[in-house]
């Protein structure tokens, strides 16, 4: 049941952050709260990981951040819904460019921090 507990505050926390990302650049035609959350996510994500990996700690580490402050910072759901919008709305200059966006920045950051494993 512990697990469950950091999994729930890690989620909280990533939640209320990626709300203030999306507060402090709500103005904006291009959804760049939402590719800065998930950008942000992943460099978390890929550092926490890394770390983890040298030092095998216990889950809870793991489950707050990982499961957690990433699940909850990150969201997949929201980045297709502006995406759609974006089509919808014919601006498929940015809808592409969310897309190309949000996933090179996102796998680059694997890349570049797992690529000497």
């Amino acid at each position: 049941m512990i697990p469950v507990f950091y999994i729930f505050l890690g989620g909280g926390l990533g939640s209320v952050i990626r709300y203030c990302i999306s507060v402090f650049l709500q103005d904006l035609q291009f959804p760049l709260a939402t590719l800065l959350a998930n950008f942000l996510s992943c460099i978390l994500f890929a550092i926490v990981f890394l770390f983890l990996e040298k030092v095998k700690p216990e889950t809870s580490i793991y489950s707050f951040f990982i499961i957690g402050f990433c699940g909850g910072l990150s969201t997949f759901s929201t980045f297709s819904y502006e995406t759609f919008n974006l089509v919808k709305s014919g601006n498929l200059l940015y809808a592409g460019l969310n897309v190309i966006f949000s996933v090179l920045l996102c796998c680059s950051v694997f890349y570049l921090l797992f690529r000497k494993l």
